[in-house]
């Protein structure tokens, strides 16, 4: 059994930023990945990009070098990225090693077995992140049987399902990203929305994320947003990162003839019962909309920069065909599911006390209820930002402030040895 002083659980940005910090400070650790660095980054979509500008690509010490500031990483880069984040300063990362419990008492520590080993730690930090497996609704299993259906983490490209009409369930980033892809592919693209956040690219001549980190949103804390519970629930923005720089929005999709319905309820065989008033998702999210961009524009003229960005200018609203009170996917022609409906996480191996009643790690801040257990890359953790690239580096730098002072202490409260 090998003894150190922290055990990381994730070898994805989350648990190399937290591995970066540690090595700066010269506390021990070793990092444990179930398959390779960035695993999660290996398991999407074939076409996969960033929503984040390159230049937003930092992590602690390390930052994106390349030639083109305001692209968008694909897939493969990223992953190219966090391999040169490891080798940048030797991380001492442990892959194939598949977590089969944590345990620990108050005195001695925690014990971490591994499809490798065993590891003994003053400290474990779960940086397994926010999306670990795909969630989908119960009545998912009750479709018809012919009907392939697929998750956000088995889809690869449009050419991985049969030919003929695709329901994407779920209109957040992923789920309109993915429409647009199968729509372009000659799939006809049946999407149900539900709660989304609509996002121009740009917006007054420059990204969308560079006011979004200027004006400070992006570093919200959890005490300056009215309802930590909601912000953490929200779906992730309407982007897309691509070479144009273009807008991806129900209004975009719409354009290249995708049907719009209201959030999927339910369904049996092959009829999917929808939510009949698609307006009003479409309406909070245009609110939404409405209230970050006047946010942008009070920074804009609190700031004096009226006169180097372009002029304020609102997008059109989105048009909100009649809704369906059900689907007939047979009817329809569709002979696909694709489900882009969130992530749930689940910690089988876990066992701390540390599990709220709905199964997600208690925490402040990052730090849990168990002493020397921590869990980072979550959303909304300390600010907005905490499960992004850019963001995550704050919560590593300190957790890790926390993890020294305490090793500190022990250290210091240790009896002399005779």
């Amino acid at each position: 059994m090998r003894t150190l002083d922290t055990v990381i659980i994730g070898a994805g940005q989350a648990g190399l930023a937290m591995s970066r910090c540690l090595t700066e400070r010269g506390i021990s650790h070793v990092v444990l990945e179930r398959g390779r660095v960035a695993q999660a980054w290996r398991d999407r979509w074939d076409s996969l990009r960033l929503l984040t500008p390159n230049w937003q690509t930092r992590l602690p010490h390390f930052s994106y070098r390349g030639p083109s500031r305001d692209g968008f990483l694909h897939r493969s880069e990223i992953i190219d990225f966090f391999e040169q984040y490891r080798a940048s300063f030797a991380a001492p990362v442990c892959e194939g090693a598949e977590v089969a419990s944590v345990s620990a008492d108050a005195q001695s520590g925690f014990w971490v077995h591994t499809s490798v080993g065993a590891f003994a730690a003053r400290h474990v930090v779960i940086a397994t992140g926010h999306c670990m497996h795909p969630s989908l609704p119960a009545w998912a299993s009750q479709l018809d049987p012919r009907l392939v259906q697929v998750t956000t983490s088995d889809y690869k490209s449009p050419a991985g399902l049969p030919p003929g009409g695709v329901l994407v369930v779920g209109a957040s980033a992923t789920g309109v990203q993915l429409s647009h892809e199968l729509q372009l592919a000659g799939h006809a693209v049946t999407l149900a929305v539900g709660r989304h956040c609509r996002m121009p690219r740009s917006y007054r001549g420059r990204d969308i994320m560079e006011w979004l980190d200027s004006t400070g949103i992006l570093h919200e804390r959890l005490d300056q947003v009215r309802d930590i519970r909601a912000s953490r629930r929200a779906p992730s923005l309407q982007l897309v990162g691509s070479d144009d720089h273009r807008n991806l929005d129900l209004g975009t999709l719409q354009d290249l003839g995708v049907r719009l319905c209201g959030r999927a309820l339910g369904g049996s065989g092959s009829r999917i019962e929808c939510d009949r008033d698609l307006g009003r998702a479409v309406s909070a999210s245009e609110a939404k909309l409405a209230r970050v961009l006047q946010r942008i524009d009070d920074h804009i003229a609190a700031a004096g920069l009226g006169s180097s960005v372009e002029p304020s200018r609102r997008l059109p609203r989105v048009r909100v065909p009649a809704g369906d009170a059900a689907l007939d996917l047979a009817a329809l022609g569709i002979r696909s599911v694709l489900w882009a409906t969130g992530y749930r996480r689940s910690y089988p191996w876990l066992k701390l006390p540390i599990l709220t009643s709905d199964g997600e790690i208690a925490h402040a801040n990052g730090v849990t209820p168990f002493p020397g257990a921590y869990v980072l890359g979550l959303n909304f953790q300390r600010r907005r930002s905490s499960s992004y690239i850019d963001g995550v580096g704050d919560d590593a730098r300190q957790l890790s402030e926390l993890i020294a002072r305490r090793l500190g202490q022990q250290r210091t409260a240790a009896p002399a040895q005779v």
